[in-house]
């Protein structure tokens, strides 16, 4: 069965229907397909182009072909170009003639715009659960490690003592901008292309408002050619899943290093690590590197369909078909990535000790300077002062907590006995207390706030 042969005097060519058909893909739009279909049966009913029988009927008929997709029985045809002539064409199987009444009015061109968007808000729905439950593990294993103190980095070098809560909660305000850019993103997603028809608008009189209620629709396309041709928000939801995937590898080449024998800073959960085919000592952290590597799949498919509607003429154009496989691969790659993520947040055992041993007083050079600051030199001054203290200190062999007295005071005379008290890592991460600082107040704040985040509080 096709939907478009009667102009046609021959079949197209097998090759043809191999490279134009969807069916392979598309058929995880059942549900949307149906239930869009539901709703257009009541319109074509209330429009007087229906009868109420006839409506039953095709109601009745589409819940049939319902239950054999979730039953796994659907029986699929050679001639099922795509799911909306799969279900049409088992439809009228069902229930005879009357099944060709349903797509008065209706082009396919509106149908897959309306089944695109019904099946991403669902995804969507689904998607904000999962980065909810990687926010909560990050809390948790912040408040669980608190007061821990680890060598912060810059350019992958000892920088300044910081709070390892205080990393984690890092990754919590991450994953927490693309919690609300996907919520964002709702509104636009939601607008009801259904009643655009090919790309005129649809002859009969279809109330679209009343089919967006019932479909869940938060507003009706108010033009039937960008209807048809809009996929900004498939654009969006790549560009925000290649985001979210960029934020996961980030936290996960963090940790792949950390949990590398030459850091040691934590360890991985044997349920999230894997071994050596050859060395049988190896215990690799696959889970990481492949929610690393996945980055690189949804820039991908980012680029790809952007690059595929860059020269596209107006109203609808089968180049469009190019949009679900990307789609689909993201949401799929989100929908396991997210909790694998979550699963070694959780388990994830840390290493205090390592972090602690990890700590050279190189790293309090900043608080000298501070130091400084506070006696009346001036910042830049200090800067300089404390960048040749360092020197003089590597010259000598010895750390800056070893420099002698005489050493600072031959720099600068502000340098005096109360120096070596200021080269404290607790103290030095007490100091900054500054809201979003990694002092353990300034940290539990962040815990509070991320806490209404997840559960506004009153």
């Amino acid at each position: 069965m096709t939907l478009w042969g009667g102009r046609f005097t021959a079949a197209p060519a097998a090759l043809l229907r191999r490279f134009n058909d969807s069916i392979g893909f598309d058929r995880q739009l059942y549900a949307a397909d149906i239930q869009g279909s539901c709703a257009y049966a009541s319109a074509l009913a209330q429009a007087g182009l229906l009868t109420e029988d006839e409506r039953a009927q095709l109601l009745a008929g589409l819940e049939q072909v319902r239950a054999e997709f979730e039953a796994g029985s659907f029986p699929f045809a050679p001639g099922d170009e795509d799911i909306h002539t799969a279900v049409e064409r088992r439809l009228g199987e069902l229930i005879g003639p009357v099944a060709g009444k349903l797509h008065t009015g209706r082009s396919r061109n509106d149908q897959v715009a309306t089944d695109l968007r019904l099946y991403l808000l669902e995804q969507i729905a689904a998607l904000q659960p999962a980065l909810v439950a990687l926010q909560t593990a990050l809390v948790e294993q912040a408040e669980s490690h608190l007061e821990v103190i680890m060598p912060g980095y810059t350019h992958l070098q000892p920088a300044q003592p910081i709070l390892f809560s205080h990393w984690l909660l890092a990754f919590f305000w991450k994953f927490q901008r693309d919690r609300e850019r996907l919520t964002g993103l709702t509104p636009r997603v939601a607008v009801l292309p259904l009643g655009a028809g090919a790309l005129a608008g649809n002859p009969f009189p279809i109330d679209r408002e009343a089919l967006a209620a019932a479909l869940g629709f938060q507003s009706v396309a108010p033009n039937s050619i960008d209807a048809v041709d809009d996929r900004d928000y498939v654009v969006e939801f790549l560009a925000w899943g290649a985001l979210l995937q960029v934020h996961l590898s980030q936290l996960a080449e963090n940790l792949i290093l950390w949990s590398s024998r030459e850091f040691g800073f934590v360890e991985l959960d044997e349920a999230y690590s894997t071994g050596s085919s050859l060395m049988p000592q190896k215990k690799n952290p696959d889970s990481l590197e492949l929610l690393r590597g996945k980055a690189g799949r949804l820039i991908g498919h980012l680029t790809g369909f952007l690059a595929v509607l860059k020269g596209l003429p107006s109203a609808y154009d089968k180049d469009l078909q190019e949009d679900k496989e990307p789609l689909f691969d993201a949401v799929a790659t989100l929908t396991l990535a997210l909790p694998v993520a979550t699963g070694v947040i959780r388990t994830l055992k840390v290493h205090p000790e390592r972090m602690v041993a990890a700590l050279e007083v190189g790293l309090l050079a900043t608080d000298l300077a501070d130091y400084l600051v506070r006696q009346g030199v001036p910042f830049r001054e200090s800067h300089a002062l404390v960048g040749q203290a360092v020197k003089r200190a590597e010259a000598l062999g010895v750390t800056l907590a070893a420099l002698p007295l005489h050493e600072y005071q031959a720099l600068h005379p502000a340098f005096g006995p109360d120096l070596y008290a200021v080269l404290d890592f607790r103290r030095s991460v007490a100091a900054r207390a500054v809201t979003g600082g990694t002092a353990p107040e300034a940290v539990r704040a962040q815990l509070e706030a991320a806490r209404c985040a997840l559960a506004p509080c009153p």
